[in-house]
């Protein structure tokens, strides 16, 4: 809305007023940020072996004999899901044998006698491992063994939450307005955390945990429409493209020290309440937007809060801040085309719509996939989910630099390759060398989030104007699809621990080939209708930027571009 931009240009870009708007939105991505991947330490499984009784008056001896052991991974473990049975434990220790436990562990004649008795069950329940957790989901409602098809399901639930929230966040927003959206996702969010942590029961949990979901992802969408809507200029690309992004991965980062500090589930749920509590309160301090009143025929509203913008700022307003008749024009036209069936309307646009959710999924899957599957990894589940959590921060600095100088597809396919070739590396030095290990696991983090990072510039970049919000959250739907599948990944290791480290680097070797068709975007102007979508190329090499089109200056004279748009499209 080019005009909506001029006429609030008196505001200028870096005042007070932007300066305030700008703090609070950021602070209110934390609860989002804060509850991202809550899943992996509620839903973490301690180490278990079958409960023997205290009734069943063994000795301590017996007690471990009765845990078979079995080798994973190359290393001896007790089995997490039988025991031998327990009756015939108790008459071989009644007529006083006492094994020894290094003769069970070196596979001595001991094992062999306890190994040919008939194992059964875990009767009378598990026993968990308090090294990490003193509780969880998992630990509390049993969600192993038999019922351990229960634990992707919990983490599905959630994603699916946060792809209805995704769906409908939009549509609520548009009606009812920006700041009631961001401001109720927040409140749901410690709502929905407070409640968490009083569930009774697995399915009352699950229930629970969806609403969760929908807060999570509405809280952040909520403040990065507010804030690309309330600032202009280069103030708006830092909030959108790197500021933002940074308090959110800050917030995670606070994750695993407040699991590591409450090492119970229901307190930590209750914890995870706390940031949106506290970000109530910046609902008297942070307006509407102007933006959305003026696309609603408000323009007394929007009038009222821009003077008052212009009074923090020390400038004067206009007399007449909007010409009604142009802004309603405007509106008109824009009403026209907002169904998602428009990204399927033409040949150019269908084309590169399908290929950018090709991308979206995998890269999610492949994104949510590596946090699922560093339970695979040893050490301390806190270290590890921190440092993976913090290398967010410079692929987020890096996919910033490379937009700046770099096209599109280039950086795009740069990022992706280095992140799946890390990925596939996993499987040499998984069992051999942990700390190499954890060094390929944050490189592939590193290249997937920071080719993630460039595809919500490309996204936006190829989204014509009149349907861009629409194919963003389009491909965001996506993206909440390929993290909803993300939790069985870890269930595929049943077949060959190898297995989900292959598929989360496959699914981003094809990112990469699927990005080569793309239409490069550098250094253009964005388009405003479906009619100016380019079509795919065929086959260039990523570094190979097309050229603007030759043409008599009709073209150019179609798409004069306001100067920040420009400033987006650069960046």
């Amino acid at each position: 809305m080019q005009d909506y931009e001029e006429s609030v240009s008196f505001l200028g870009t870096w005042g007070p007023f932007q300066k305030r708007v700008f703090l609070l939105l950021c602070l209110t991505s934390i609860p989002g940020g804060y509850n991202l991947l809550s899943v992996i330490f509620l839903l973490a499984t301690p180490s278990h072996h079958c409960h023997i009784p205290a009734q069943s008056n063994l000795s301590e001896d017996w007690i471990q004999a009765s845990i078979p052991v079995q080798v994973a991974g190359g290393r001896p473990e007790r089995s997490s899901c039988s025991r031998y049975e327990l009756d015939l434990v108790q008459n071989l220790s009644a007529v006083g044998g006492k094994p020894a436990l290094n003769w069970i562990l070196n596979q001595s004649s001991a094992e062999v006698l306890m190994s040919s008795l008939k194992r059964e069950g875990c009767k009378d329940g598990w026993t968990y491992s308090t090294e990490h957790y003193k509780s969880t989901v998992v630990s509390e409602f049993n969600l192993v063994c038999s019922d351990q098809w229960k634990q992707p399901l919990t983490s599905l639930f959630y994603f699916l939450g946060g792809f209805f929230g995704c769906f409908i966040s939009g549509q609520i927003s548009d009606r009812f307005g920006r700041k009631p959206v961001l401001f109720g996702a927040i409140f749901a969010l410690s709502l929905f955390s407070s409640a968490v942590a009083f569930a009774p029961s697995w399915p009352v949990f699950i229930a629970l945990f969806f609403m969760l979901g929908m807060g999570q992802i509405t809280c952040y969408i909520s403040a990065f429409v507010l804030g690309s809507e309330l600032l202009m200029g280069s103030t708006r690309v830092i909030f959108s493209s790197l500021c933002l992004p940074f308090v959110y991965v800050i917030a995670t980062l606070l994750l695993p020290v407040t699991a590591y500090l409450v090492s119970s589930w229901r307190h930590l749920s209750l914890t995870m309440a706390v940031p949106g509590l506290a970000c109530l309160p910046f609902w008297w301090l942070i307006p509407e937007s102007p933006r959305w009143l003026v696309s609603r025929g408000r323009f007394q509203e929007a009038e009222l809060l821009l003077r008052s913008a212009a009074l923090h700022n020390r400038v004067e307003a206009p007399y007449v801040i909007f010409i009604p008749a142009n802004v309603e024009k405007e509106t008109s036209e824009k009403v026209e085309s907002t169904s998602i069936l428009d990204l399927l309307k033409t040949a150019n646009i269908r084309n590169v719509t399908l290929m950018l959710w090709i991308i979206w999924f995998s890269l999610n899957v492949s994104f949510f996939g590596l946090s699922f599957n560093m339970s695979a990894l040893y050490g301390n589940p806190f270290l590890n989910y921190f440092l993976l959590t913090a290398v967010e921060l410079p692929a987020y600095t890096a996919s910033w630099l490379a937009a700046r100088s770099l096209p599109r597809r280039l950086s795009c396919i740069s990022f992706t390759l280095l992140g799946a070739l890390a990925l596939l590396l996993i499987q040499i030095t998984l069992d051999s060398n942990p700390a190499i290990t954890l060094t390929l696991v944050l490189l592939g983090k590193f290249g997937i989030l920071a080719g993630i990072a460039v595809l919500y510039m490309f996204t936006s970049e190829l989204s014509p104007t009149v349907i861009r919000n629409t194919a963003m959250s389009s491909s965001a739907m996506f993206s909440r699809v390929g993290s909803s599948v993300s939790p069985y990944l870890l269930q595929l290791a049943v077949f060959d621990q190898f297995l989900p480290w292959i598929i989360v680097g496959c699914l981003s070797l094809l990112s990469v080939l699927v990005c080569f068709f793309l239409p490069e975007t550098f250094r253009q102007p964005l388009i405003d209708t479906i009619e100016q979508m380019p079509p795919v190329q065929r086959f260039r090499w990523p570094w190979a930027s097309t050229p603007p089109p030759e043409d008599d200056g009709k073209l150019a004279k179609e798409q004069t571009t306001a100067p920040e748009i420009i400033c987006t499209s650069r960046l």
